[in-house]
């Protein structure tokens, strides 16, 4: 175990609840509502963490006390009538039987969040400004509206006691209606809810004077808040304690959760849920200085991913609970393999944000390297074993071989692993080496580790050929051959390079260089902002309307803010449709996508991203040999059923080998296949 580990499971006591070490899941919005309600998917969800011995799991954020706080946008709770109750009790009582504790996050979002859903309200707020994320002009609140906020608050505090949550937070951070009140920058009353900092934190004393008065003294009640929003007119460090510390003084809140920044617009959101690109628990200072001034415990999340950074802010006392959300949604079972000794097993968190970004665009919240999270109904975090061992043989160590082999030996397989470069990876190993995403490489890192310490065979530098393959007697053969750079059907292809090529070294472009991207995902941006790290004059083509517009909400700002500061051009709604020579440079034709007209750059080098075609040369060659024709029965792999058994070996191809997509659907290839065989 860890130096000082013992700190993290050491049990914190809030008036009559005990909470059985200082780990938890912070409440978050991971899509998994189903008509403003926590049901069968969202509870399993939280039931995994509370199995792998989490001390204290939130769920909810932006859970809504009121109907013109819509819930819909996110799939997000509805706490605003009573049919939640029943609800509530059958999830405390599923959480409850694995020893964690269950709280919830309580908001009204004030103008953090759009008019148009569920009711078609006006948002509202204590002013008129609009706000940039959600794009809304909200109604400035009147005493009507206050009071009727106030009561909806308290009655949501209500439903959550009489579910058996063993508590609730209320939320004053990222641009919530509380916060709303306390920040200058949103408040501009010229009534007693505006000017002083008492008369901004007077809606908040209300609304907890509501809720204590509702639930009683004996209930836990807390607050997360930022620290310091971070922005020119924003709540500062010494605001936020002296608000923390007078409601505490009141007895209005139990604990205070603690982050940094607030999240208006796309680049304070970004800060405000730090991904690859910032180091670990980057605003702990924050928490840590509130901890030296409140009596009440403080709790604190923002990327800490890891068990070291973990141990270091309660060991050394900067707080009394640390929130470790996403890595838990990497592997729900971290503390249970903390006690246990086997930290090596942990699958942390690399900070992809993969699992924010699908939230902001409609999608439901998935751990780009764990397949099975958000999807304990069908997926399994601790694979079964098989009644029966069979050879499996898979070829390439990409994400969708390793957790193919992987996969396999647990269930108890023999497994041969064949990969013909000199180490495992394959494209994440590129990807990796590109400037501030080189955290990927914790993806293969750990289910290397994993296939070693399984016993799979693993022969790297080795190619698989149809005879070697044949020469191994499988039952099964996977093949994850992953896929080769896509240099599109742009007349003059020859003349131009991948970004495969500048990731790998293979090629430094110098001068000016014309990047195309046909993808609008990270690729392009990666290799453009190393391009200029190294003193390339880049343009930065795309036929989108924006560059990166596929990439998501928590990744996107950091890419725009690194080409901005590195100088790349940004051009957009261009297609390449042909290179040619002219002399000892090169000459990109460009198309604007809306008017056809045509434009040309001089340039010395023309690189494309244009995604993969698969590598499937060897799958071909023993589809005739196999007994399933190389065919999967898509029916029984969405039912989660065994594929068909026949005579001889069965031959299987996921992830890139069958079709470009990225690092998740090739693991989830592998582990919805594998389960079962």
């Amino acid at each position: 175990m860890s130096p000082h580990a013992e700190a993290l499971l050491k049990p914190l006591r809030i008036k009559s609840v005990t909470i059985r070490n200082r780990v938890m899941s912070t409440s978050h919005a991971p899509g998994y509502g189903s008509g403003g309600k926590p049901l069968e998917r969202y509870q399993r969800y939280h039931e995994e963490k509370a199995k792998g011995g989490i001390g204290l799991t939130m769920f909810g954020g932006s859970s809504s006390v009121a109907p013109d706080s819509p819930a819909t946008p996110w799939n997000q709770i509805s706490v605003a009538d009573d049919s939640i109750i029943p609800v509530f009790r059958d999830f405390a009582e599923r959480i409850h039987r694995h020893g964690a504790r269950l709280m919830i996050q309580l908001t009204h979002m004030g103008r953090r969040t759009r008019w148009d859903t569920d009711n078609w309200l006006p948002v509202i707020s204590p002013s008129t400004h609009r706000e940039p994320a959600s794009r809304s002009i909200p109604k400035e609140m009147e005493r009507s509206d206050i009071a009727r906020v106030v009561a909806d608050f308290a009655a949501a505090a209500r439903r959550c006691r009489e579910g058996g949550l063993d508590g609730c937070e209320i939320s004053g951070a990222h641009g919530h209606l509380l916060d709303q009140f306390w920040s200058p920058s949103v408040n501009s009353r010229a009534d007693e809810y505006g000017g002083s900092l008492a008369n901004r934190m007077r809606f908040g004393l209300e609304v907890l004077e509501a809720m204590r008065a509702t639930v009683g003294d004996d209930y836990v009640i807390g607050m997360r808040m930022s620290g310091d929003e971070m922005v020119d007119g924003g709540i500062r460090p010494e605001e936020a304690l002296a608000i923390a510390a007078e409601y505490a003084r009141r007895g209005l809140i139990d604990f205070v959760n603690v982050i940094g920044g607030q999240a208006r617009d796309h680049m304070s959101h970004a800060v405000s849920l730090p991904n690859m690109a910032f180091p670990v628990a980057p605003f702990l200072h924050l928490p840590s200085a509130m901890k030296r001034e409140l009596d009440i415990p403080v709790f604190h999340a923002q990327r800490v991913t890891d068990l070291a950074t973990a141990t270091r802010a309660v060991a050394e006392g900067h707080v009394d609970m640390v929130a470790m959300t996403r890595a838990h949604i990497a592997d729900p079972h971290l503390v249970r393999k903390l006690s246990e000794g086997r930290e090596d097993d942990i699958r942390q968190c690399v900070g992809a944000g993969y699992c924010i970004d699908r939230i902001y665009v409609g999608g439901d919240a998935l751990c780009l390297q764990n397949a099975a999270t958000g999807r304990e109904e069908t997926m399994p975090h601790v694979i079964p074993r098989a009644a029966e061992r069979r050879r499996v043989v898979v070829v390439g160590a990409g994400p969708a071989g390793l957790e193919a082999a992987r996969v396999c030996a647990e269930r108890g397989h023999s497994v041969v692993l064949f990969e013909k470069a000199p180490q495992v990876g394959g494209q994440i190993t590129i990807a990796a080496r590109a400037t501030w995403r080189e955290a990927l490489s914790g993806i293969p890192r750990w289910l290397e580790g994993q296939v070693r310490r399984l016993g799979v065979d693993l022969h790297l530098g080795t190619e698989a050929t149809e005879a070697l393959v044949l020469a191994q007697a499988p039952d099964v053969v996977i093949i994850a051959t992953g896929g080769t750079p896509n240099l599109g059907g742009i007349k003059g292809a020859d003349l131009v390079a991948s970004t495969w090529d500048v990731l790998t070294g293979r090629l430094e472009p110098t001068g000016s260089v014309l990047l195309y991207d046909g993808m609008g995902q990270h690729n392009a941006a990666s290799t453009a902002e190393r391009m200029a790290q190294r003193g390339a004059l880049v343009e930065l083509v795309t036929q989108d309307r924006m560059v990166g517009e596929e990439i998501g909400m928590t990744n996107q700002p950091v890419h725009l803010r690194e080409l901005y500061r590195l100088g790349v051009v940004m051009t957009p709604n261009m297609v390449l449709f042909e290179v040619y020579r002219e002399g000892n440079r090169l000459v990109a034709a460009l198309r604007n996508t809306m008017t056809d007209a045509e434009e040309e750059r001089l340039v010395d080098h023309v690189v494309v991203e244009q995604g993969t075609l698969p590598v499937d040369g060897l799958y071909h060659a023993l589809r005739e040999q196999s007994c399933n024709q190389g065919e999967i029965d898509s029916r029984a792999l969405i039912a989660g059923q065994p594929q068909p058994r026949g005579d001889g070996f069965a031959l299987y191809r996921i992830g890139d080998a069958v079709a470009g997509r990225n690092i998740h659907a090739a693991l989830y290839d592998a582990l919805r296949l594998c389960k079962d065989l």
